[in-house]
């Protein structure tokens, strides 16, 4: 077979493997201001600076953490996507 009836990049074992996207699945949780949408951010793939709402200190690069918005929106905004918020892990653990 000629080069023209080969798929061209094909060579994956030739390729360097991806990494894995180890951010969790958003997860349903329950705080008392009601039901959240929580996800984990790996330290890997945290690569800006937040300032967490719990404490209002700075969640650096590189550190893991959560992002949690509301499941319902608030009447302050559209989708409560918009609400999300990164957080310490601790912070959000120890919110009630």
């Amino acid at each position: 077979m000629g080069p023209m009836g080969r798929h061209h990049g094909s060579r994956k074992w030739q390729r360097p493997p991806r990494p894995l996207n180890t951010a969790s699945h958003p997860r349903p949780e329950h705080k008392r201001d009601g039901q959240h949408v929580v996800r984990t951010v790996p330290a890997g793939r945290a690569l800006k600076v937040y300032t967490c709402p719990g404490c209002l200190h700075p969640i650096q690069p590189g550190t893991p953490h959560v992002v949690a918005w509301p499941h319902e929106p608030s009447m302050f905004s559209r989708s409560p996507v918009e609400e999300r918020r990164h957080w310490h892990t601790g912070c959000w653990r120890s919110r009630p």
